[in-house]
């Protein structure tokens, strides 16, 4: 339970019209001016009460609960006008789709401590069917905007919210610690483009659970910066736990890991998960010129239904910002277990196809059990990986029955191993 704040004001005290057509931006930044004068007397709370509260982007502020109550839609403007343009992120050097700078979020957090976004299953939707037209057509200047991005913060929680409809991604916690995600339902069509639930990125003490999301492309995407740019910034994502959570994608993966990691992801533990009517379920993507490292991960107690692939590390996968990343910068992918895993309808067991300069090391599987349903040619496939499997339905490669890594494998493997993230 959430101590209430000692404060409280509704949108409406502020000018806010809530029929889907007057625009807000100025109610929704003079609210949030006026509750900034609260922060250091236990905070404040902005009520938004049943309506469509259309607005462009805006910023929170510390000590700040922004509650959402049943029937309450804040609805993202469909004029781009609306959206600031914003410098790109120091650890990408540019905007993730183009180069140059990016639009805005919808709703903002920088430097903020003790920020609470919840309600009684309130809803932001960003209206993201024209940017999916403009970034499909090409016809973008700048890098689409998220729908919740918090940058370098603290203490955050996002609870008892539907989202739908985001440009791009949903919920960006970006250099940020102790971040809870909690209950929330997060949405877009199986065809809007490169649309992501939630990415943790360069951020550590995550918590993510009791979610359900439902993606164009990737569920859940845990990044860490983009090339010489991630590497030179240098802050992994790490100590993270996902649990208790129903994820789909249509084009991507339900769990990905990258591709961009530069900063390094490390310390993850996922469990008790339903990945269903996916492309693939679990992913961890890199390439070289990368840098960086995925590491210590361990996935357990999973439920795969209607996967094309169930678990893939794909040691190609996705692009350089421009020419001045490292070849020889090698990412390091290692330590990843993955147990209690049972699976119906899949099409490929795995696909581990690792980088010849860095194989990928310490793959343990155990106790998985996979359906593979007739338009299944192979089951595995493996090149540059080496692992150790036990309890393994269908048979794995020859390369993850390594006896050479069993030793290091088994460690991982027991109950009382490196196992306790949070």
């Amino acid at each position: 339970m959430l101590d209430p704040r000692p404060h409280s004001v509704s949108i409406l005290e502020f000018g806010a019209v809530g029929d889907g057509k007057t625009l807000n931006t100025i109610a929704f930044q003079n609210a949030i001016f006026y509750l900034k004068s609260f922060a250091d007397k236990g905070g404040a709370q902005l009520y938004v009460p049943p309506g469509r509260w259309l607005t462009g982007s805006f910023n929170l502020t510390s000590h700040l609960t922004l509650f959402l109550e049943k029937g309450a839609v804040i609805l993202g403007s469909q004029d781009p006008s609306h959206w600031d343009i914003v410098e790109p992120l120091p650890s990408y050097g540019r905007g993730i789709e183009l180069p140059g700078g990016r639009y805005r979020s919808l709703v903002n957090g920088y430097m903020l401590r003790d920020v609470v976004i919840t309600g009684d299953n309130g809803t932001i939707d960003g209206q993201g069917s024209v940017w999916w037209e403009w970034f499909t057509s090409h016809s973008l200047n700048y890098s689409r905007p998220h729908l919740v991005e918090f940058v370098s913060s603290e203490d955050i929680l996002v609870s008892n919210i539907t989202f739908l409809n985001a440009p791009a991604y949903n919920i960006h916690p970006v250099y940020c610690s102790n971040v809870h995600i909690h209950n929330i339902s997060v949405y877009a069509p199986p065809a809007s483009p490169y649309t992501v639930g939630i990415v943790p990125d360069s951020s550590d003490n995550v918590c993510i659970e009791d979610c359900s999301i439902s993606m164009g492309h990737d569920a859940i995407a845990l990044k860490s910066g983009w090339d010489e740019y991630g590497i030179t910034y240098g802050r992994p994502t790490t100590n993270v736990h996902i649990r208790r959570v129903d994820l789909q994608s249509s084009s991507g993966s339900s769990l990905a890991f990258g591709s961009e990691m530069s900063g390094g992801i490390s310390d993850i533990q996922v469990e008790q998960a339903h990945l269903y009517n996916s492309l693939s379920a679990i992913e961890f993507r890199t390439t070289r010129g990368r840098g960086g490292y995925i590491e210590d991960i361990i996935i357990s107690d999973l439920d795969l239904l209607n996967v094309h692939m169930a678990f893939g590390a794909i040691g190609h996968y996705g692009s350089h910002p421009d020419d001045k990343y490292d070849p020889d910068a090698f990412p390091v992918l290692q330590k990843i277990t993955l147990k209690n895993i049972i699976g119906a309808n899949i099409t490929v067991a795995g696909n581990f196809t690792g980088i010849e300069e860095s194989p990928f090391t310490s793959i343990c599987l155990s106790n998985i059990s996979i359906s593979i349903n007739s338009a299944s040619s192979t089951s595995w496939v493996c090149s540059y990986v080496s692992g150790f499997s036990e309890s393994v339905f269908p048979k794995p490669c020859p390369d993850l029955e390594n006896s050479n890594t069993s030793s290091s494998c088994i460690s991982l493997l027991q109950p009382n191993g490196r196992s306790a993230v949070l």
